[in-house]
């Protein structure tokens, strides 16, 4: 009865939920461990989280001017694609697909089990098993309201953002009560160079980036916001000034109640530091830090389908996953694509690993992404983009990007080598599938299928999808 689109329904609170909700989940409670344990002290650490802050700001100011200069919903996919070219944004979706998402999804998922069960098994750590099946049901229940709808989605998105300022602030204020009373041993010698290890570093950095990780969420859902080149930029400036400042306080606060020891022993940061600090809390914050990570899976899953919904719509992904529930209006195979993959990796993964495999695949795209920005710039000069950065930002942000990526080959050689062989795996399958079919107009193997194939057509008719009946950008 009505055109089949995706709707203009993220509003400016809503984009602004996307990010806060996106960035603060999981990382600030899990991140501190990996942060210290690579930094080698309380300082460094402390300067690797605003380091991470600021970076972020540069790659969030880069893709709000990408977003400005790009009317496509696809976030690092559809910025490399326009920019650098169809090998290079499938490689990125190949590697999104097979490594980053579902790695990154496992590593959110894991932490809410994780801090779900914490408190009923509380000192002893919760079992492996139990932390995976909740972990899995977390997912599933996730998966299922971003199929249902968009605007439920949302709302729960923007109820959940507000929950994890909520965690944030029962942190910050009894930490900085404790400091204004004068508990500063935590912090003597607190730039230890002998325990600083320059190699470890590009570690210490993916661990806090994992944390600030989400500022580019608005990117992947441009065509559903409403007024775009007003509302990104002042969404993404907001909201990571936001959390840099509740990051920092965050931290602090950990380490005023909580020595190195601590913080490296502890599974969960966030539960030791109630443990020691404030027992009465102790059953309410890691509920509330699991709310967090719940709203960190919604955003995920809500960005990621639009991903797989833009590459189907540009050729360059099975058509199946570029149509849309005729009343849902949900993207809906892009939604439910992940399923397999997420599962297996909560299943066998544990949640340092995976942050290593995953980082090293997401910063080498987020740095061709704003190289792509300096690229599209210099072959278009006479566009005039109604949202600009200095220069120096994208420089800055591409340079350190693809310097802390190299790094990270000496810092874990074994995650990273895999991380770097599931993006050249993408090469044979570009050629052989992509590339021909660009060059000749067909199809060549049977996964690759055709708007006309028979299976797609049974699949359209189980899951009462269509393709998008009016362009959106």
């Amino acid at each position: 009865e009505e055109a089949v689109f995706l709707r203009k329904k993220i509003t400016l609170v809503r984009a602004f939920s996307l990010l806060i909700g996106s960035m603060v989940g999981s990382g600030i409670f899990i991140s501190p461990k990996g942060v210290l344990k690579n930094s080698g002290s309380v300082g460094f650490s402390l300067v690797v989280w605003f380091a991470c802050g600021l970076l972020s700001m540069f790659g969030a100011l880069c893709y709000a001017e990408l977003g400005t200069r790009i009317t496509k919903s696809g976030g690092h996919y559809i910025y490399i694609l326009e920019t650098l070219g169809p090998l290079p944004s499938f490689l990125f979706l190949w590697a999104e697909f097979f490594a980053i998402r579902p790695a990154n999804s496992a590593v959110v998922s894991l932490a809410f089990g994780r801090y779900m069960l914490e408190p009923f098994f509380a000192p002893c750590a919760a079992p492996v098993p139990a932390v995976k099946l909740v972990s899995l049901l977390g997912y599933y229940m996730v998966l299922t309201l971003n199929s249902w709808s968009v605007t439920w989605s949302a709302r729960l998105q923007t109820a959940l953002s507000i929950v994890k300022l909520v965690a944030l602030a029962l942190i910050i204020v009894p930490g900085m009560m404790l400091l204004a009373q004068g508990h500063t041993e935590n912090f003597q010698d607190a730039f230890d160079r002998q325990s600083l290890v320059l190699d470890k570093l590009p570690l210490a950095f993916y661990a806090g980036m994992f944390a600030y990780s989400g500022w580019f969420q608005t990117s992947f859902v441009r065509e559903e916001l409403v007024r775009p080149e007003r509302n990104i930029p002042l969404a993404v400036i907001v909201s990571v000034i936001t959390v840099i400042v509740g990051y920092m306080l965050t931290n602090v606060s950990y380490y005023t109640v909580l020595g190195t020891q601590d913080v490296l022993a502890s599974p969960a940061v966030a539960v030791s530091f109630v443990q020691q600090a404030f027992k009465s809390l102790i059953s309410v914050v890691p509920v509330l830090v699991a709310l967090s990570c719940f709203g960190t899976m919604n955003g995920g899953i809500f960005t990621f389908s639009r991903t797989l919904f833009v590459a189907s719509r540009e050729g360059q992904w099975p058509p199946l996953f570029s149509m849309i529930h005729i009343r849902r209006h949900t993207p809906l195979p892009a939604v439910m694509l992940m399923f397999p993959l997420v599962t297996a990796m909560v299943c066998i993964g544990d949640i340092y690993h995976l942050m290593n495999f995953f980082s090293f695949s997401r910063w080498l795209f987020i740095g061709l992404a704003t190289l792509g920005l300096i690229v599209h710039r210099h072959r278009h000069p006479e566009l005039r983009s109604p949202f600009q950065v200095p220069l120096f930002v994208p420089v800055s942000f591409t340079i350190i990007c693809l310097f802390t990526v190299a790094m990270s080959f000496y810092s874990d050689p074994v995650n990273i080598s895999i991380g770097c062989t599931v993006v050249l795996s993408g090469f044979p399958v570009y050629y052989l599938i992509i590339h021909r079919q660009i060059s000749s107009g067909l199809n060549f193997l049977p996964f690759f299928f055709s708007r006309s194939d028979y299976l797609t057509h049974k699949l359209q008719l189980l899951l009462e999808v269509v393709q998008q009946e009016i362009k959106t950008y």
